[in-house]
């Protein structure tokens, strides 16, 4: 049987010349930027409007149902959701995201995936999903240090940033007070109005 490329998609790497290269990571991120992205999926995803999700680990009960009623309405809008998905509401909101047809950019806090799973496989065949990561091959395992690197990197991607829950002295925190520097608009604890 043969495969499309998407049904197998190789890793790629960019760097700051390639086309592709998401230019507001050397705006935003300056010094800080990585000097080259791994990717697997469909590179033209980074050319849409993209609206970042964050919740922190430890999430009220309250707010859960809400976040996933947020995901179904990008779902349904279409729109790109670009998020580490790490979390146990955000990976909820992925298998959400799953379920539609809108793009998705996946980011995880570590190395890209050895294997990719299953529930991405159909996503990914489509064009619509795009695994992207700023740490090598050497980063194999997720820590404190790379998954608040990797959020800087989703934020700073993004055109707008949705945060369902942050505590107060967490790290979602942290970032709250650098998108204020970036102008990217955002929202703690409340769904903003999308851009586009």
């Amino acid at each position: 049987m043969d495969e499309s490329p998407m049904s197998n998609p190789q890793p790629r790497i960019l760097v700051p010349a390639d086309a592709h290269w998401p230019h507001p990571l050397l705006k935003r991120l300056a010094s800080e930027a990585p000097a080259e992205l791994h990717a697997i999926g469909n590179l033209d995803l980074l050319a849409l409007p993209k609206t970042a999700l964050f919740c922190s680990a430890r999430c009220p009960g309250k707010v859960i149902l809400g976040t996933y009623d947020q995901a179904a309405k990008w779902r349904d809008a279409g729109r790109c959701v670009i998020s580490g998905f790490h979390s146990s509401v955000e990976k909820e909101c992925l298998q959400i995201l799953l379920r539609g047809s809108q793009p998705i950019i996946i980011c995880p806090a570590r190395a890209l995936p050895q294997r990719v799973p299953p529930d991405w496989k159909t996503p990914l065949a489509a064009g619509r999903l795009l695994i992207l990561s700023p740490f090598t091959a050497t980063a194999s395992r997720v820590t404190t240090e790379l998954a608040f690197r990797r959020n800087e990197f989703v934020a700073a991607l993004a055109d707008e940033v949705f945060i369902a829950h942050t505590t107060v002295a967490g790290h979602l925190a942290t970032l709250t007070r650098r998108l204020s520097t970036w102008d990217i608009p955002f929202g703690v604890n409340r769904p903003i109005e999308l851009q586009g």
